[in-house]
Order: structure tokens, then sequence, then C-alpha cells
């Protein structure tokens, strides 16, 4: 889904950050409680297994093929837990919003007029309770197709996410497969009021959609045609459009192929639901379950939580929530203490993108894991592309000191560029230094989008969706994923040596950060403390400690990828009284690749390694 209308509201968010000269206490090691870090592998469920290399633009599902749940064989499912991988995310399960015909199997056609791409995006959901049916060998049998994928999953040792979409849903809603005594989005709405607490959205009442004009050369389907693309979607009264915008005609840059959910807050912004009491952020998902049990509950509200109990109960161990921060915090209160109330280790992630509300939806809003874009992926990516300063990263740790943990970590998703295109780096190489501080920073879980292990660049030109993110509004082949799925053997068989040499890092590094016990433990920076004292050191490089009661490690990224660095890198003391280190020398040896050592000497308190670093590189160095 196109963001950029939300996103724009938070481009002018700059960090002024600025290197403290005091060398700074340890953070307390207050996270022993978590065991170890979590790896989350998103893949785009219909892509994966996907071998047909034709990739015409705006291609049918005939000419450009199709992966199915089915593809995610236990060889496959077993290669990507090998990966170092905890949870897997199935993007695109639900059932949106398609162009190809199923009419035969009592599913309703699509009109391309809104529809975005011939596949369609997933954040357009048609249907909650049930699946795409792209994703199925057998059309009528795809939920039971979708039930094994999960317990596939399972077998394979990973946790299943999938989505759910609570700001909007398709324009043309339509549950085929509901559970008994279960409406439809708008069923019961009285459409004759611009809003009511409990419809299910907002009309204008006088007034019919209209499809947006297109500009330029663009229309639904490219060059390709279509029986239903005809400028018209039958829609009295219109709704409301799911970016927020009024207009009966949206904007063609507006989501106008879905609409927005109504959850009890008027057009004037006044709230029709109870606020939670002061104090509340601090109370746990029970207490939380049990303030809403006597309250007078929005309609919208019941649906949602009723969809993620269905998936629950079906097996899936957690959700990714689409545009999270659109929709009020008290409803995340309730809905996500039903969930934790059912299955207590949901693993629950949300997008938002406005910093100032991290901490409400993290506390009231009782979210595991937040995206953390708008600070350390878009400072981490401007370091990649070479005109940002490695200076701006250890300020953002200390911001989010108190929230470390719920920060999700990433260098690629479904929204994002690839980090091998153009538009990004360039290069996949360029990731290897950003990976490894993602990765063991904090004590986050660390998001892989498919594909990025292999430095697939996104270049398809493939209709609605362009070059630089793989499309996720269109039938397309992912070429560097293809040649590792190998024919559906998932072993990398057509795999470039590059390719394979990429995976290896990838492999070495997330097994290592999921098995870490420093990794869940305390951090320090040490990189402002050695910009200030250490010569040939710059703002290419970065430096920090990670530790536990049994594993010390120094971690030394270079992302210049022209030249070599060496520099005696300094432990502050402080650190050394952390760690109880003695006057002495201690190896310091790499555990990515086990073949570099250098040494730590402490003298009078004070730590020096000599380092020798060469472009893109980095080092994990255990101390021993």
């Amino acid at each position: 889904m196109n963001k950029t209308v939300i996103l724009a509201c938070f481009l002018a968010f700059t960090i002024m950050y600025s290197c403290k000269k005091e060398v700074k206490k340890p953070q307390s090691d207050t996270k022993t409680s978590f065991k170890k870090k979590q790896v989350v592998y998103q893949v785009f469920t219909r892509l994966f297994g996907n071998t047909n290399a034709t990739n015409k633009p705006w291609g049918t599902i005939e000419e450009n093929g199709v992966g199915k749940f089915n593809d995610f064989t236990d060889k496959a499912l077993n290669e990507i837990r090998d990966l170092g991988v905890t949870h897997i995310w199935y993007t695109g399960v639900p059932h949106h919003d398609v162009i190809t015909d199923y009419t035969e199997f009592g599913i309703s056609n699509d009109d391309p007029d809104v529809v975005k791409g011939r596949a369609g995006s997933p954040y357009a959901v048609k249907d909650y309770y049930n699946v795409n049916p792209d994703l199925a060998e057998d059309v009528e049998n795809r939920l039971e197709e979708f039930k094994a994928l999960i317990e596939r999953s399972h077998n394979a040792g990973l946790k299943v996410i999938i989505d759910i979409v609570p700001n909007h849903v398709a324009r043309n809603y339509q549950g085929l497969t509901n559970p008994e005594g279960v409406k439809d989005f708008g069923a019961d709405d009285d459409k004759t009021l611009t809003y009511h607490v409990n419809n299910n959205f907002y009309y204008n009442p006088d007034e019919s959609f209209k499809v947006p004009v297109w500009e330029g050369d663009y229309s639904p389907l490219g060059d390709e045609t279509h029986p239903l693309e005809d400028g018209e979607f039958d829609e009295v009264p219109a709704k409301w459009t799911g970016n927020g915008s009024r207009l009966s005609q949206p904007h063609m840059n507006d989501w106008y192929e879905t609409v927005k959910v109504n959850y009890g807050v008027t057009p004037d912004g006044t709230k029709d639901f109870d606020d939670l009491p002061a104090g509340f952020e601090n109370e746990d998902y029970q207490k939380h379950f049990e303030f809403w049990k006597d309250k007078t509950i929005p309609d919208s509200w019941v649906k949602f939580r009723d969809i993620a109990l269905y998936w629950t109960d079906m097996g899936v161990d957690g959700f990714r929530f689409d545009m999270a921060e659109m929709v009020p915090v008290e409803f995340w209160s309730y809905m996500n203490s039903s969930i934790k109330t059912k299955n207590h280790e949901a693993f629950l992630l949300a997008e938002v993108y406005n910093p100032s509300l991290y901490r409400d939806y993290i506390k009231k809003g009782k979210m595991d894991y937040l995206y953390d874009k708008v600070q350390l992926y878009d400072t981490i990516k401007h370091v990649m592309q070479g005109h940002g300063k490695t200076d701006n990263i250890p300020p953002i740790q200390d911001d989010l000191k108190d929230i470390e943990h719920h920060m999700l970590h990433f260098l690629e998703n479904h929204d994002e560029q690839r980090i091998a295109s153009p538009e990004f780096a360039g290069n996949a190489e360029k990731g290897k230094p950003a990976m490894v501080v993602s990765t063991t920073i904090s004590t986050s879980p660390t998001m892989v989008y498919f594909g990025q292990e292999l430095g697939e660049p996104g270049a398809e030109d493939a209709g609605f969706g362009k070059p630089s993110r793989t499309s996720i509004f269109d039938y397309i082949g992912v070429p560097h994923l293809q040649r590792w799925v190998n024919n559906k053997q998932f072993d990398g068989g057509q795999s470039t040596e590059e390719e394979k040499t990429l995976r290896d890092f990838y492999k070495r590094l997330l097994n290592f950060t999921v098995n870490s016990a420093a990794l869940a433990g305390a951090y320090q920076d040490v990189h402002a403390y050695n910009r200030e004292r250490t010569e040939n050191y710059t703002d290419k490089v970065l430096s920090f400690v990670r530790w536990s009661d049994d594993e010390k490690l120094v971690v030394v990224s270079n992302f210049d990828d022209a030249n070599t660095y060496e520099f005696q890198l300094k432990i502050p003391q402080n650190v050394i009284d952390s760690w109880g280190l003695n006057d002495g020398n201690y190896k310091a040896s790499d555990v990515l690749y086990n073949d570099y050592v250098s040494d730590l000497k402490v003298e009078n308190g004070m730590g020096t390694i000599s380092v020798k670093i060469n472009a893109l590189e980095s080092f994990i160095l255990k101390i021993e």
C-alpha cells in the first residue's frame, strides 16, 4: 500500500542529536528475562513458490504464475528455520481483492476500478474469515490448505504471523464463509447517517461513490483490458476512504480501493467510548481485559476482536497490524488484551510511524513490538547510502532505551526499497554492516524480508508495483529467490556464488543472534567515546558493547565501501568494571567467521583492542 500521504506527516520529524562528551554509565541489565532474541522472516506468500520467470507487466496469473501454500514444503520451512528464524510472517493470507475470476467457486468478481494491480493489494481485505483463493491448489479447500501450512510451520519449529488491517477493508467487502452469527461489516449500518457509534463505516448519505480521475497515462490494468473496467463502481451512499479522505470521489493517490472503519470516533474527533484510567499504561494485559468486560463497546471493536480470536483458535501465533496508529489506542487495549488472554505468548507487531505515539501504543495499547522505522531504519539507510553519519545511531538507542526491546528492527519489508536496488544502496553488500548493527544493538526482534538474504534488487516492472520494491500488487517472479528455490528443491542449486555467500552471512549472523545471551543483556555505546579519543576512528565506523553474566561482546562495523581502517578501539573503564576484568590480556575472537583474532588489553582499568577492519566488514568480538 502506498503510504506516502501518511508518512508525509512525519518527514519533518528530524532527530537532532549531538555526541555526548561524558562517559555514560552502562544501562542496567534489566533485560535478562528475555531469554533470546527473535527473528521474523516476512514472506510474500503468493511470490515465494512462484517459479515462472515470464514477468510480463500487468501479467495474469496464467501468464506470470503464482505461488501456493503447498509450496512451503517441509524442506522449504526447515531451510527458513535453519536460517536462524523463529517466526514466519505469511503476508497476504486473508482473502483480498483480486482480478482473477473465481466465480465458479461462488466468489464475486472484483472491479479493476477499485483494485490496485492485477493480483490486488493484500491490505484491501474482502473476507476476513477465509484466505486468498490464489494461494490454494484446490480453491474450495483453501482454508484447509492454510491450516495444513500452519501445522507444517509449527512442526518446523516456526511460529506463524499473519496480517490484520483494522483501519480499513476492501470497498466490496463480502464474507462468504462467516461463522454462525457473524455479520459482514456494514450489514447493520444506518446509511442515512454520516456517523453512528455502531456503524462500521462513515458515509456521505446524499452522494454516490465515483472512481478517481486517473492522471497521466495510468489506467487500472495498464494496457490490458477487463469487462468491469469502465470507470464506474456502484457504491451508494459513498463511504469514506481508508486513508481518511472524506471525498465521494477520492484522489488516485488516496487508498481508494479501501473504506475507513469507524471505531466510535465522531467526524469532529470526539471519542464515543470510555477512556483508560490514569496510570493504566502501567497495568498488565489481564487488568486491561477486565477493564473492558463491563463496558459498552462499538460494534467494529467486537468484529475485529472476533476476527483475531478466530485465527488464534486456528493456531496462528501472532499478528502484524497495518497502520495501527490510525486506530484509537483504546481499541488496541481491548483487542490485544483479548488476544493475550487467549494466548499470552501471541506476537503482536504494529506499524506505527509517529515516535510520539510509541509509548502509548506499547503501554496502553499492549503492543509487543513496533517498527523502528522513523528513527533507526531511516538513519541507518542514510549511512548505507553514504551521506549519513554513524554518529546519529547511538543517540537513537539512548532515546528509546526504556522501550528498546519493543522496537523491531529491519532493513527491508514490503513497503521499503530493496537494499540492492539503485534507489537504495545499489549493492546488497552494503547491507552487511547495517545488518550486524541492526541485529545486535538491542534486545529487540529482527525482521528479514524474503530474498533479502540473497540480494534481491526488486528490479522488475510488474505493473502497478514499480522497480526497487518487490511488487505486492502483481503476479510476478522474484529472480534471486527463484534461483535459490531451484524448481522447488529449496537448495540454492541455481544461486550464484555471490548469492550463496550472502545467504551464508545472514545464516551465520541470525543464528548467532538468537542464541546469544549477551544480546539479551546489557548494552553500552563506545562510539562517541572513541570518536573523541581514537585516531583513524571515523563517522563511517560504529562500535558498541553487549554483555551478560557469561558472554561479553564488542561489535565493530565499517560502513565505508572503499576504505580499510586501523585503530586502537578504547573500552571505557566503567565497562571493564562491569565485566569484572583485571589488568591483563584477553582473547577477542570474531564469532561470525572465526578468522579474526585480536586482544583486549586492560591496563589501569582501561581496555584497548587493535582493530583492522576492511570496507563493509564487521566483527562481533567475543572476549574470552
